[in-house]
């Protein structure tokens, strides 16, 4: 299983949201590409990057900043954040992104998803992101009436590389991750499942590396890191363990 320790970057800054509000986010550095260098030197080999931004504007907004962290960062950047043109698809590879997460496009035009699935192989994740079990798009701010396991399943068959499940209620409130939902979608699903939202600890690593076995493929990090609650290497190694 894969540690994916995120910086979520709003104007340039390195944040974190609460519920995937913009008005409520802490600012952890003014140095995006310094963070992902800390990271590295934990020894993460893997990076998740999000222009939050851009999910609202629908294009990229902070390029700069996650330019600055592909100069820096020496494994593999997993990008997100209002990618909805094959073009900002193909400028990201281009840049040397290894993985494109795309959210709002993959609901309102699957055909978009399969198509880039298709000429980017292995390259595309697509972004189930829910509030009470319920699709959520355009920077979180709008629900669909969609269901996360009818969300997966329309792209089982598309080629894409995995799916990143995010529980919004527990996204940086440290809650704790949504195992139950987590593992249940990676059953009702034959692509892989990253988690995402509310990890605060290693006990939520642990609990994950657990169910590898049923498609959980990694989670993803970001407060705990910031606050000190999880030690990132700690972290890699039971995943890794796992």
């Amino acid at each position: 299983m894969i540690v994916f320790p995120a910086i979520d970057l709003k104007q340039g800054q390195v944040v974190r949201l609460a519920e995937g509000d913009m008005a409520r986010a802490t600012v952890y550095g003014d140095n995006p590409a310094a963070q992902a260098m800390l990271f590295a030197e934990a020894g993460s080999q893997y990076l998740h990057v999000v222009d939050l931004d851009g999910a609202f504007a629908g294009a990229a907004q902070n390029r700069e900043a996650v330019e600055a962290i592909l100069a820096v960062f020496p494994g593999y950047v997993q990008l997100g954040g209002g990618i909805r043109t094959p073009e900002a698809v193909e400028g990201w590879f281009n840049l040397g992104v290894a993985r494109v997460v795309i959210g709002t496009a993959a609901l309102k035009d699957p055909q978009f998803v399969r198509d880039m699935a298709k000429e980017w192989e292995n390259g595309i994740v697509v972004a189930v992101d829910a509030r009470d079990g319920m699709v959520a798009t355009e920077g979180w701010a709008e629900v669909s009436d969609v269901s996360i396991v009818d969300m997966a399943r329309r792209f089982e068959d598309a080629g894409v590389a995995s799916l990143l499940f995010t529980d919004i209620g527990r996204d940086g409130l440290l809650k704790g991750c949504n195992i139950d939902a987590t593992v249940e979608l990676a059953r009702h699903t034959d692509l892989p499942v990253i988690a995402s939202g509310g990890v605060k600890g290693l006990d939520d690593i642990r609990l994950l590396a657990l169910h590898a076995g049923d498609g959980i493929e990694g989670v993803i990090t970001g407060r705990a890191l910031y606050d000190g609650r999880l030690d990132l290497a700690t972290a890699i190694r039971m995943a890794e363990a796992a």
